[in-house]
């Protein structure tokens, strides 16, 4: 089904886990259901039997910043599906390869990348330098260390095709277009790095950029 093709609907979900609805989850839910690039990404990552699995980070806030302060959203430009699921029984680097492996073989167009964040803790220290950091209990701990506060959500499909959101600091920066630095795991340094390499104030005129330091 191309993206632009009739999708099933994305009814409502519990905001994180506890059946609350927050402040903005309406609006994100219109935003992902008038995406069928988007629903499709979902629908195949729920089907894939991965564990816990969401997508989350730089797709979600393309859609949301491409519609609100952009040229619209185009999947075209989306650098990757970051695909988090948790699986505490299986922590070597294959298994995240032999997971998106099998999301691209279920939809090869859109580049999937999905990381088991239960073993985010044996690799994190080697690939970004510092000491080497604690494991995840859950998803939700993992994406409350992601480098903005915009970009620190997820979102998954239940059975019933309703939409349940993960956003550990709330919905006010992802739907406001505030770029802002969450210093629960990347310093300034790297906040300043990725800055500089996503631009996003060039690419979405409309979001304010709040400086790292």
């Amino acid at each position: 089904m191309p993206a632009g093709a009739s999708r099933r609907a994305v009814r409502s979900g519990s905001a994180a886990y506890g059946g609350r609805v927050m402040t903005g989850e309406p609006e994100l839910r219109g935003m992902v259901a008038g995406s069928g690039w988007l629903t499709r990404a979902l629908t195949v990552v729920r089907d894939s039997g991965l564990p816990d699995a969401w997508i989350g980070a730089g797709a979600l806030r393309d859609l949301v910043w491409g519609e609100r302060y952009g040229d619209g959203f185009d999947p075209t430009t989306v650098h990757d599906v970051d695909v988090v699921f948790f699986d505490p029984t299986e922590l070597s680097r294959d298994a995240d390869d032999r997971a998106t492996a099998r999301l691209t073989a279920a939809w090869p167009e859109p580049p999937w990348q999905a990381r088991n964040q239960a073993a985010v803790h044996t690799w994190y220290a080697a690939k970004f330098g510092g000491d080497p950091i604690a494991p995840y209990g859950s998803v939700a701990e993992a994406v409350a260390t992601w480098p903005e506060y915009a970009t620190a959500v997820a979102v998954r499909l239940d059975r019933a095709d309703r939409l349940v959101v993960c956003a550990p600091y709330g919905l006010a920066d992802l739907l406001g277009g505030v770029w802002r630095h969450n210093p629960a795991r990347v310093g300034v340094a790297m906040s300043r790095q990725r800055l500089a390499r996503h631009r996003p104030a060039q690419r979405w005129p409309g979001v304010t950029v709040v400086d790292p330091g």
